[in-house]
């Protein structure tokens, strides 16, 4: 099976993942965080291959809806955002990593 379309049916099922736990979670910034968080965590712990990873988890995690929810809040709101979120992000990677099978 063509690479495209290997990783284009992870993003779509991960997308449709994010898609229901944000609804589920009232959507909005704090939920999409808690996403992206979870997204970092898993693929650290995981190091999942191009469906899981750069599929599922990139099609679950956000950076077009980060950007969005990010330009339509104030300046102070989005560096605090932006702040949590690569904190967020990286810390949740590293954890994963760390405590991840090897």
């Amino acid at each position: 099976m063509p690479q495209a379309l290997v990783v284009g049916s992870g993003a779509a099922l991960g997308a449709v993942a994010r898609y229901f736990l944000s609804s589920l979670l009232g959507g909005g910034m704090i939920p999409l965080l808690l996403i992206n968080v979870l997204g970092s965590a898993l693929m650290g712990y995981f190091k999942p291959g191009p469906f899981w990873g750069t599929g599922v988890l990139g099609g679950f995690t956000s950076f077009a809806t980060f950007a969005f929810l990010t330009s339509s809040v104030t300046a102070a709101q989005a560096g605090c955002y932006v702040l949590a979120t690569v904190v967020g992000c990286v810390m949740a990677y590293l954890l994963g990593d760390k405590v991840g099978a090897k």
